[in-house]
Parts: structure tokens; sequence; C-alpha cells
């Protein structure tokens, strides 16, 4: 799903239930359970049941929650991402972050705490244990 395109987009098309135009202000509490572009602006709050794209130029002041994300636009407000997150150069935020593995780019812009979620902590955890017995 993160293979990229020509347009540097991170989802194809045809993988999208909902975009949010250049054009458009939605206010209230937004629920998706597929894949979401945002180009747009959003105001309340953000729930993508699986992967969400915040273009450059796209405004958010909303609490986002996610199962994975890429962000290239501005957030003002916590983001929660179950899995990977992707903060990219122009992204612009504003507000706490977790995450289970993020990425942030050189250039972004971002304006809080940000933690991995317990589930990413202890499989770490296990692992460090296990490699520091000899352990496969």
């Amino acid at each position: 799903m993160f293979s990229k395109t020509n347009d540097n987009s991170v989802m194809n098309l045809k993988e999208v239930e909902t975009i949010v135009g250049p054009s458009v202000k939605v206010k209230g509490d937004f629920h998706c359970g597929g894949n979401i572009i945002v180009e747009g602006e959003v105001e309340g709050s953000l729930i993508c049941g699986n992967m969400l794209q915040i273009k450059n130029g796209s405004k958010i002041s909303a609490d986002v929650s996610a199962k994975e994300a890429v962000i290239g636009g501005e957030v003002n407000g916590d983001i929660k991402v179950n899995g990977y997150l992707e903060i990219t150069e122009t992204a612009k935020i504003l507000g706490d972050v977790e995450a289970g593995i993020i990425s942030i780019a050189k250039g972004a812009f971002f304006n809080g705490n940000c933690s991995m979620t317990k589930d990413r902590q202890s499989n770490g955890k296990e692992e460090k244990k296990t490699a520091e017995r000899g352990e496969q």
C-alpha cells in the first residue's frame, strides 16, 4: 500500500474510498473505514479505519486516528496511528503523536510529544531479551 506512484502519491486511486478535495471543508466528526486522501480542510475529528494520506496544502484542525498514515499537510491536533506513520518534509504538526513506527523527514515541522505504542515497545523488549540470551 505504501508503494509510490508517478505523482508521488502513496496509494493507488483504486484503493481509495474517500477523497476530500482541495476545495472541500468538512466540519464535524469524520469517520471512514477505508482509505482516505485529504487535500482540503477538516475540523472536528478524523478517524480512518485503514490508510490516511494528508496531502501538502491541506489543513486539519482535528484529532486524527488511523491504522497507517502519511502526513504532508498541516495538522493542529493529536495524531494516533496504530502502525506506520510517515511525516513528510512538507508536514506541519502542532500536537502530540503516538505511533507504532514513525518516520520524520528532514524539513518537517513538529511541535508536540512523540510516543511509541505499547505493543511496539513490548515487542522490542522481547526481541532484545531474546538476542541477549542468544536465542532465535
